[in-house]
């Protein structure tokens, strides 16, 4: 059997009366419509439920902790061989990364979106959502870990990107999903809410005064999507020295494809800063979340 989990987003979509076509609105219609809607689903054994039904611009990590236990519920039936969750776009490569660090290997866990909304006449969910399930039931994806289909592609959770605002070719990733692994290194988590973590970009001009205030709205950690290779302004040195005594962890990443090397381009030893390798700033936040949130190392890969 496979189990579908619903959040909502553009595959669940429908166009806003209100805006003559320009607008629609994620996460209209319910999961029962959307199968309905999939003609060759009736060739596969599945269960569903919706656990959100919102537009993945506002998902949220208390957002990932309910997937997550739908997740975890789900893979701990023995009947399950697999899941997929039907997901928003805009986030969706967060959402799958959170996952690929929280789930273990083994059954496959595969989420798809779409870029059309469900009443588009050549809406994409459909097909995206047929290839996800195939992906779930196809003994190749079992010990992948965590992967993405959009566009008849696959690809691994680790890797993706949204590349582009438009296009069904919007999603990217470096690898070959079939050369994907599964992580889990934190599985265990059990926190019922995740430590707050901003980014904090680096621009020319950035005022330092960002960083003392998210350290005064209770941020645990920073990670500083830096320009170049994560070049740190002169300027915000004493900010980041004060965050670093208050026990906030600084991240140095970078808004250009990696690598960030420790301590090229940085004395990261001496101010006590992390590295993220080549991982980009948002998955470098859920991986610092994960690790505060399980007093565990954050590891850049």
């Amino acid at each position: 059997m496979i189990h579908l989990i619903a959040t909502g987003g553009t595959i669940a979509g429908e166009a806003d009366p209100e805006s003559g076509g320009a607008r629609y609105r994620a996460g209209v219609r319910p999961v029962g419509a959307l199968l309905a809607a999939v003609p060759g689903l009736d060739a596969f054994d599945l269960s569903a439920e919706q656990v959100l039904s919102l537009d993945s611009k506002d998902m949220t990590p208390d957002g990932w902790l309910t997937i997550l236990a739908a997740v975890r519920r789900a893979l701990g039936d023995p009947a399950t061989d697999g899941v997929v969750i039907l997901h928003g776009t805009d986030t969706l490569e967060e959402t799958a990364y959170f996952l690929q660090l929280t789930v273990p290997g083994g059954k496959p866990v595969v989420l798809t979106g779409a870029m059309r909304p469900a009443d588009h006449p050549q809406a994409d969910g459909p097909a995206n959502l047929l290839a996800a399930v195939r992906l779930a039931a196809s003994p190749e994806a079992h010990g992948k870990g965590v992967l993405v289909v959009m566009n008849a592609t696959a690809h691994a959770a680790r890797h993706l990107v949204k590349a582009r605002t438009t296009g069904l070719d919007a999603f990217e990733s470096a690898i070959d999903w079939t050369d994907a692994r599964p992580d889990g290194r934190f599985a265990d988590l059990a926190a019922d809410a995740l430590p707050r973590v901003d980014i904090l970009p680096g621009y020319a001009g950035a005022p330092a005064g960002l960083l003392d205030a998210c350290v005064a709205e209770g941020a645990r950690g920073l990670v500083l999507a830096l320009t170049g290779h994560g070049s740190v302004p002169s300027a915000w040195l004493p900010a980041l020295r004060r965050a670093r005594e208050k026990g906030v962890v600084i991240v140095r990443a970078s808004r250009c494809a990696g690598p960030v090397i420790r301590n090229a381009n940085a004395n990261d030893d001496a101010e006590g800063w992390l590295t993220v390798g080549s991982l980009p700033p948002p998955k470098a936040r859920i991986a610092l979340m994960l690790a505060l949130a399980c007093d565990g190392p954050f590891t850049a890969d």
